[in-house]
């Protein structure tokens, strides 16, 4: 399976970004971040058919998961973006499974490529 993720930019504090990742309706998607010398954090995650999401305490209240099978698509949208939220985020795949295992980079299937967020303060 290949993911494509993009929308990523340079923005300021305060400013929404919206992350698109190109994925068919097979794959639970999650979305994850890492920041240069960080390891690769969880951000969001989605269910292959939209009815389920987790979403990091870190970003709760300021980040929504969203998916549109129609499109092939899964969104990030992220609002009231700080400094600390600049990271390359990248999009990842697991085949029609859900479960708190989410959270895990380890347990997804496959991983597109990252797209770089950067936030001035």
């Amino acid at each position: 399976v290949q993911l494509q993720a993009s929308g990523g930019g340079l923005v300021q504090a305060g400013d929404s970004l919206r992350l698109s990742c190109a994925a068919s309706d097979e794959y639970t998607i999650g979305w994850f971040r890492q920041a240069p010398g960080e390891d690769r954090d969880f951000v969001a995650a989605i269910s292959w058919t939209g009815a389920n999401t987790n979403i990091a305490d870190s970003v709760k209240g300021r980040f929504t998961v969203s998916r549109d099978n129609t499109q092939n698509k899964v969104f990030l949208q992220m609002n009231a973006l700080r400094p600390e939220d600049s990271a390359v985020y990248y999009c990842a795949g697991a085949s029609r499974v859900w479960g708190t295992w989410t959270v895990v980079p380890d347990k997804y299937d496959a991983w597109g490529q990252g797209t770089l967020v950067t936030v001035s303060s």
